[in-house]
């Protein structure tokens, strides 16, 4: 019986040794990287241990968490002057004495960040209540791709390219996205007309990565963060 049993294991053994070896790769890597995921995201492993059911998305702040980075609050803007894909030099100085919002967005290749951009635009109304005079997006892409994103998806508002990251970096807009630091996150800034930052809002940075806000709580956001929720 155990000569049997044996010679039933060396087979068992032999057929995994037939196995292709890409095969094997693939399962392991798989392996690895479930355990990268599931060890990366701390609340949803949770919620699966606690046995949660998936909730839908609601249109609540509380679902859209965002983080504050530097320069913060009561900070002086860094100095902003870009090329449009209008064709004209931007430059913040020139907007004194308005309060604008700065959208820091992922670039072309992110569907969602311009349709965030398309929506704010369609309920700009809601945005100027809360004392909001322009809005400006900045992305890391080349003006010729950004002017025929633009241009197709029928962008309104100034876009401003940002090639070699210096405003970025300024700001550390490119320090909360899910392409590392090459590219910005989704990072709303109000700067007041005194030149200095009013509120910020960092939303897409780990573990949701997030790249489109509802304008509904975007603008919930910005009426608590200016303090006009009274």
């Amino acid at each position: 019986m155990r000569q049997v049993r044996g010679k039933a294991i060396q087979g068992r053994g032999r057929g995994l040794a037939r196995l292709p070896r890409a095969f094997l790769v693939a399962v392991i890597g798989m392996l690895v990287l479930s355990a990268i995921v599931w060890w990366s995201y701390p609340n949803k492993r949770q919620a699966i241990l606690d046995g949660a059911q998936p909730t839908p998305a609601s249109a609540s702040s509380g679902r859209y968490p965002f983080q504050t980075g530097d320069p913060g609050p009561g900070t002086l803007a860094p100095p902003i002057q870009l090329r449009g894909v209008g064709g004209r030099d931007f430059d913040l100085r020139r907007l004194r004495g308005t309060t604008v919002l700065l959208y820091f967005q992922e670039g072309v290749t992110c569907q969602s960040c311009w349709d965030q951009d398309r929506d704010i635009a369609r309920h700009f109304s809601e945005f100027r209540a809360l004392g909001i005079d322009t809005i400006v997006t900045i992305t890391t892409d080349p003006i010729d791709l950004l002017k025929k994103k633009a241009s197709d998806t029928d962008i309104v508002t100034p876009v401003l390219s940002d090639p070699d990251l210096a405003v970025s970096r300024a700001y550390h807009a490119n320090d909360y996205g899910m392409m590392g630091t090459r590219r910005d996150g989704h990072t709303f800034i109000v700067v007041g007309p005194d030149g200095r930052i009013q509120w910020r809002a960092d939303y897409g940075g780990a573990p949701a990565y997030t790249m489109y806000v509802p304008v509904d709580v975007l603008v919930a956001d910005l009426r608590r963060g200016l303090h006009r929720d009274k």
